[in-house]
């Protein structure tokens, strides 16, 4: 189980598979300089509700993993995060939708290509 921590503060435990997936969304879209929010429900043991961040190339982000391998990345899944974050809500986990085109490692496809 990872970490998704935001500015020192607010933070939330994501599985390492789906951070890398929102690794990869977030990163893409600061690159581009596109800011957005990041929404995530709390746990019940911290008083549940939602926590909702902005997220700008200013942001100070950290994903701290548990594991140190780096899963293989499903691209119908950073597409899906991708569509959350340019909604007016912002983005959000959604469920792994079922593999198109996997990637055996973070930015290589499996022929060898840079994604």
């Amino acid at each position: 189980m990872g970490k998704f921590i935001y500015e020192g503060g607010p933070k939330v435990e994501i599985e390492d598979r789906a951070l890398t997936h929102i690794q990869l969304v977030m990163t893409a879209k600061l690159r581009r300089g596109e800011p957005f929010p990041f929404s995530w429900r709390e746990d019940s043991s911290v008083g549940g509700g939602r926590t909702t961040v902005w997220i700008h190339s200013g942001s100070s982000i950290v994903f701290k993993y548990f594991g140190s391998r780096s899963p293989s990345v499903n691209r119908a899944w950073v597409e899906a995060l991708a569509y959350t974050a340019n909604t007016p809500t912002g983005m959000y986990l959604v469920p792994e939708p079922a593999e198109t085109a996997a990637i055996d490692k973070v930015g290589e496809s499996a022929a060898g290509a840079a994604v």
